[in-house]
């Protein structure tokens, strides 16, 4: 699949729906129609006191001169419903060479029914999926920007490749361990994995952004735990010979004895160091803020971003994520003074997120959908009945495939009535125009789509289009 692109459009958790592919060669029309902007809607301005009315993004000319952008950029922080493909590529024209960092911690693909994205896909589809969305992403990153991607062990080694062919393998800066503890099994055959992967890369070979400083960690002295540990005449210097370990295992130090001995080894034990493997717990049900969790079953650590985001951004910023979950990455930003973008498509966290975001500052805005409106439907039909209910509205509302002959299709509609649901469902999504999914900027004025004056006011606003 490494020429198709995949659309990647599931919105609720359940749906685990069959993906459309398009090929690059035999569809280049079809994926140039998907790809464009899209027309925006449903905006919603909030902020400590509640919701607003939209009365136009702002674009502050002093916050853009400090930051280095043009004037007329906008900084409000942005939470974006839709799927996160268009809506990367929708954000291009207004945000190409702006991202400061990225971070994304995507589905990993391990076939679990406890994420909420579809982490069904087989191998070559995730790359496929990751492989769309990163080519597109790269192009947001400022020219000292940085991306940085989280997964376990099941993706890493593949998308370490991924990234290398992205970005080059000059432009990657650092392995980051995330250690975390939890209940292991008497039973495993194998050794518990408590870690996650972090890979780092830079946009640029040649410059990005590492605030060092802000981000050193004091090292810990464990006492107690191995027997005459200093017993052998060991001494000298110690050179690293080979490839640093980048799993590890804890253990405590020596006993009380070797303390005495060789206390002059740790007059100054609060070393401050930076390491590539960081020892964090879990998402706490309390957060270092005080507040609660989300909710989200793969809620990251506020510590964890905040660390990244600390190392790899300046105040006044542009921070963003397409996968952004619980909104974690949105939050932090905003408590450290970044502008943040956050991309989420799922309904329930987009729920989660608007109640965790309700002390902070925002503007929220969704992709306008066409046939991915039926689409979802279909998936959500429970039996034959409710299909042709659907039915009935594509032949009036939706955009059909061009060969799609509507006579034929209810000529056999009992041979229709005899397939399973599954290809019921299968059928009636075949039909559907897939450039149509959502509404193309293009499309702005097409009666057709019906779009609202307020829908024209903030496509128009966002992408800078003047009126006459």
């Amino acid at each position: 699949f490494k020429d198709c692109i995949l659309e990647g459009g599931q919105s609720r958790e359940e749906q685990k729906r069959e993906e459309i592919f398009f090929n690059e060669i035999l569809a280049q029309d079809e994926i140039t129609q998907l790809l464009e902007p899209k027309v925006l809607t449903n905006v919603k301005v909030f902020d400590k006191d509640g919701e607003h009315t939209f009365s136009g993004f702002t674009r502050d000319a002093e916050l853009n001169k400090k930051g280095e952008l043009p004037e007329d950029t906008i900084t409000d922080n942005l939470i974006i419903k839709g799927n996160n493909l268009l809506a990367l590529h929708s954000l291009k024209k207004q945000f190409a060479g702006k991202v400061k960092l990225i971070y994304i911690d995507p589905p990993y693909n391990t076939g679990g029914d406890s994420f909420g994205y579809n982490d069904k896909f087989n191998r070559s589809s995730w790359l496929t999926f990751m492989q769309n969305r990163l080519q597109v992403a790269k192009s947001l990153l400022a020219a000292d920007g940085s991306i940085i991607m989280q997964l376990d062990w099941n993706e890493i080694h593949y998308a370490k490749i991924l990234l290398d062919t992205i970005f080059g393998d000059n432009c990657f800066r650092n392995e980051i361990i995330w250690a975390y503890h939890g209940p292991g099994s008497p039973k495993m055959k194998q050794y518990n994995r408590k870690h996650d992967n972090l890979l780092w890369y830079s946009k640029s070979h040649e410059s990005w952004i590492f605030n060092g400083d802000d981000v050193r960690m004091k090292s810990e002295v464990h006492v107690g735990g191995f027997n005459n540990a200093m017993n052998s005449d060991v001494s000298g210097d110690y050179t690293n010979k080979g490839k640093i370990p980048e799993d590890w295992w804890e253990m405590g130090r020596t006993k009380d004895e070797f303390i005495s001995e060789m206390a002059e080894l740790f007059d100054e034990y609060e070393k401050i160091e930076n390491k590539s493997w960081w020892k964090m717990a879990v998402a706490a049900r309390i957060r270092v803020d005080g507040k609660k969790r989300s909710g989200y079953l793969t809620e990251k650590p506020y510590k964890l971003i905040e660390r990244l985001i600390k190392a790899h951004s300046n105040e006044g910023d542009i921070i963003l994520d397409f996968f952004a979950g619980s909104g974690t990455t949105g939050y932090v930003s905003e408590y450290l003074k970044r502008q943040f973008i956050i991309i989420e498509q799922l309904e329930n966290t987009q729920q989660i997120i608007r109640s965790r975001f309700s002390d902070k500052s925002y503007t929220y805005l969704e992709l306008k959908k066409y046939n991915e409106v039926f689409i979802e439907l279909v998936e959500e039909a429970k039996d034959t009945n409710a299909l042709l209910s659907i039915w009935e509205q594509m032949k009036v509302k939706s955009f059909l495939n061009y060969n799609v002959d509507i006579k034929k299709q209810e000529e056999h509609i009992e041979d229709f009535k005899a397939l399973s649901l599954k290809e019921q469902k299968e059928h009636l999504c075949e039909l559907l125009d897939k450039n149509q999914l959502y509404v193309n900027l293009t499309s702005l004025n097409d009666k057709d789509f019906e779009c609202t004056d307020e829908e024209k006011q903030v496509t128009q606003d966002f992408y800078q289009i003047k009126t006459k």
